[in-house]
């Protein structure tokens, strides 16, 4: 059981990354316009494409369980500055405050994931040690 949870963890926890990684793909204008709102102006370009890369690249280490320890990493690089950036509610006004505090504590539950994931590895289900147990036939 314990194998399938670490395996249901990992997906659901990577398709938060890859979905953020798609959207700010897609609406990438959106994602600039935001930045901006929050301050980070310098190299946009570089800061945005970086970003998405790690989340695709983080996302799918994760996912796949190869090297999902180093993919969790990564991860955290970016995901913690941001959530302190983008939801820092002790900043914003009343009205506001409380979904802001909510959506903080939601990264912070996801921050706790990958520390789990960068603790424990991916777990037995995993490309990783797909690749280590398989036999290759003899010639």
């Amino acid at each position: 059981m314990k194998d399938i949870g670490d395996l249901l963890g990992r997906i659901f926890l990577s398709f938060i990354f890859l979905y953020e990684a798609y959207d700010s793909i897609f609406y990438m204008k959106a994602t600039k316009a935001t930045m901006t709102e929050y301050g980070i102006n310098w190299q946009q370009d570089f800061l945005l494409f970086s970003a998405i890369a790690v989340l695709v690249l983080g996302g799918l280490m994760i996912l796949s369980g190869y090297r999902a320890s180093l993919g969790a990493f990564m991860l955290l690089l970016y995901w913690v500055p941001v959530t302190f950036i983008v939801h820092s509610f002790w900043n914003d006004p009343p009205d506001e405050e409380r979904l802001q505090a909510i959506m903080f504590m939601k990264n912070i539950a996801i921050t706790g994931g990958l520390l789990m994931v960068w603790v424990n590895g991916s777990g037995r289900f995993s490309i990783k040690r797909l690749f280590a147990t398989a036999k290759v036939p003899n010639a």
